[in-house]
């Protein structure tokens, strides 16, 4: 199929999709991290935290979450009343499933005073054995709020972790998982684009590797954020041209605001195969028979949104 041919394809999906979203008062939420075309589809498109917030404030009868599982069942746990799809059942995540829920009960079991933070990229099972949720917009905020006289355990992004050690001076337990896409994203890797574009900011997500090393972290064209503060930082910039150090399918958004500034991924070929599931095809699927509906159960959800709304609540 040709470029043309596949223009047209899409058009007539996003002519289906917004039909049917009018039919059944459904919205749409997309992370930046799917495909260019279901990224325009979104009604709204964001990081973890702002797709969990517009899941919480949405009217909607049904909400379509185009990312992975996990998303989903945070949305559940928000919005119980809601009907919330998937397009692609299967759209797991690995750092999800890098931790259980028994396993932070055996860690609680020998630590009874101690807090459990986790990464909002956890199963809902994992949420409801943890104290504070969080994302890498906010990690820094709600660890520095906590006590320091009290063990905590970070999990499961290590490299997540290791950042909010060495930006607080804590020493929090870490648990030992990564997201594989950001596990490439080294030191080495970043200092080299630093040379290699001497006038651009290097705008880093902290779950790279790169974040836990000082001579990253001090140089002043090294720029640590959520993904929604990469999509900030071109608008506050003295700088035209930008390498983009996270999943590269952010830089259809990027390019969309700034046309007329210059993004350069450092590593295009490492990408989410899971957020790359979801095609235009499977979200009208998901909308045309209302299939793959993630729901929480209570008992998990009583306990899990103790977490979400300590996260939803920090500023």
């Amino acid at each position: 199929m040709n470029q043309t041919e596949l223009n047209t394809k899409y058009e007539s999906l996003y002519k289906e999709i917004e039909e049917l979203k009018k039919q059944k008062n459904a919205v749409i939420l997309s992370h930046f991290y799917t495909r260019p075309e279901v990224q325009r589809a979104a009604d709204y498109l964001g990081d973890s935290l702002g797709l969990s917030q517009q899941a919480a404030d949405t009217t909607a009868d049904i909400i379509v979450f185009c990312g992975v599982h996990f998303m989903a069942e945070t949305a559940s746990i928000i919005s119980p009343n809601k009907k919330i799809l998937i397009p692609v059942e299967n759209a797991g995540c690995t750092l999800a499933e890098s931790v259980t829920g028994a396993q932070l009960a055996e860690w609680k079991s020998k630590h009874p005073n101690g807090i459990i933070v986790s990464y909002v990229n956890t199963s809902a099972e994992v949420k409801a054995h943890t104290d504070y949720c969080v994302t890498s917009a906010n990690a820094l905020k709600v660890v520095q709020s906590l006590p320091n006289d009290v063990p905590i355990l970070f999990g499961p992004d290590k490299n997540l972790g290791a950042y909010i050690n060495r930006m607080t001076g804590r020493n929090m337990e870490l648990w030992q998982g990564d997201c594989y896409v950001h596990r490439h994203i080294t030191p080495d890797l970043v200092l080299k684009f630093i040379d290699l574009y001497p006038t651009a900011d290097i705008l880093i997500h902290p779950e790279s590797v790169a974040c836990d090393d000082p001579k990253v972290l001090k140089h002043e064209r090294c720029h640590v954020g959520s993904t929604a503060g990469i999509m900030k930082h071109p608008a506050q910039a003295n700088t035209d041209t930008f390498v983009i150090a996270t999943e590269p399918e952010t830089l259809y958004e990027l390019r969309r605001i700034y046309p007329d500034k210059t993004f350069i991924p450092i590593a295009p070929e490492h990408t989410c195969e899971y957020m790359k599931l979801t095609t235009l095809e499977a979200l009208r699927d998901a909308l045309l028979h209302e299939r793959y509906e993630v729901k929480v159960a209570p008992e998990t959800r009583k306990k899990a949104i103790v977490s979400i709304e300590r996260m939803m609540n920090v500023k």
